[in-house]
């Protein structure tokens, strides 16, 4: 009789990354401005956590083409939308706290509706606006714009899956219609009639209404801890669903399209579950992220963004979980170190090499590399390693 394993047994990974992440977590919890020890300034802690975000949408960048050979490059778009939805309602809070001090001092008290102008002005004024656009409707709920974060994305990736995998639209042309997805929405984003603020996007998100009180180092340890959460929760999701009879049947999709179908799957209604379900997570990760940035613009969901997405996780190595989030961590904190001027320049006497113009380069030649000489990325390395051990 066969013997059952139970999940963790199957995959002792999930254990190991969870002890990881959980002891993580609290040795910069511990470490930070907040606790008063200092070791670890607010703005690197800022980094980290919005590092675990973008390990969050690498997970769910994994899942989409490592185990179900979508190669998406629109989900960076979903992670947009996320950040958007959220800005829009800190934006607001934000705002409508000022407003309503600056007018406190009024022998006459404000009506609502002076409020609402006010607030308008302050928000659109950059713009050359004062009105709130339909689109801001409910920003003033926080509820609401919570389900935007999740709903947006969802059934925007909803629609655009059905239309695309209903036409049977596979390989790079289906690659090329989420790029052109995702170039729609940043082109429009960019306008200043989109109701997004255009160009100037949304700014000082990372003031936080009912934190006021609270210094940014505060507010940095609790968007880094729930980022870690939310990593930790989709990890375990993901893992979940790829270890099932649902994830045979993506990887079987991912390796022969044709016979998954000739055996009577649905496969257009598996693809569309995963292609969906990857593109809320994207949403969520956005919406943790952009606080902690501060700003959000339609440049962040610029289709470059999504290719930076697809070469993290091929460096991480496609198709394990695990691989995704050693790719995006390692290339974020090194993208940070050599953009951020950590990296000391390099004097070759005629030429001065500047990590700030050269690190992309960097990055796209060990991405070459990668893919010539390492195909599964870290993460087969390490598999490796662990075999020969």
């Amino acid at each position: 009789m066969e013997k059952r394993t139970t999940f963790i047994g199957r995959n002792p990974s999930v254990l190991y990354f969870l002890v990881a992440l959980g002891l993580f977590t609290a040795l910069v919890t511990v470490m930070s401005e907040a606790t008063g020890a200092g070791l670890i300034s607010t703005s690197f802690v800022k980094t980290l956590g919005k590092t675990l975000c973008l390990c969050l949408i690498a997970i769910a960048m994994d899942v989409v083409w490592g185990y179900c050979g979508i190669l998406s490059l629109g989900h960076f778009a979903f992670f947009g939308i996320g950040g958007y939805a959220i800005g829009m309602w800190l934006m607001y809070a934000r705002t409508e706290i000022i407003v309503a001090d600056s007018l406190a001092g009024q022998v006459i008290p404000p009506t609502p509706q002076e409020i609402s102008d006010a607030i308008g002005n302050q928000i659109f004024g950059v713009v050359g606006s004062s009105d709130f656009p339909l689109l801001w409707a409910f920003a003033d709920h926080l509820w609401i714009q919570l389900a935007m974060v999740v709903l947006v994305p969802g059934l925007l990736a909803l629609v655009f899956g059905w239309l695309a995998f209903r036409s049977r639209v596979t390989g790079v042309y289906l690659s090329i219609l989420t790029q052109a997805m995702t170039l729609a929405l940043s082109l429009y984003l960019f306008q200043n009639d989109s109701g997004l603020r255009g160009n100037n996007g949304l700014s000082g998100l990372q003031n936080i209404p009912g934190f006021e009180d609270s210094g940014q180092d505060v507010v940095s340890v609790a968007f880094f801890l729930a980022s870690a959460a939310a990593l930790a929760l989709g990890y375990l999701l993901f893992a979940w669903i790829t270890d099932s009879k649902l994830g045979n049947i993506i990887e079987a999709i991912r390796d022969d399209e044709a016979r998954v179908r000739f055996l009577g799957y649905h496969v257009e209604s598996y693809k569309l579950f995963v292609f969906t379900i990857t593109a809320i997570v994207a949403g969520i990760a956005g919406a943790l992220y952009y606080p902690q940035a501060g700003i959000i613009n339609p440049a962040e969901i610029a289709p470059i963004a999504s290719i930076y997405l697809a070469v993290w996780v091929a460096i991480g190595g496609r198709g394990r979980l695990y691989g995704a989030v050693i790719g995006a961590a390692l290339v974020s904190l090194l993208s940070s170190w050599f953009t951020g001027g950590g990296a000391p320049n390099i004097d070759l006497g005629v030429y001065t090499i500047q990590w700030v113009d050269w690190w992309l380069v960097l990055l796209g030649l060990t991405f070459v590399l990668v893919t010539l000489f390492a195909p599964k990325g870290i993460g087969g390395l390490f598999d490796k390693l662990v075999r020969k051990s």
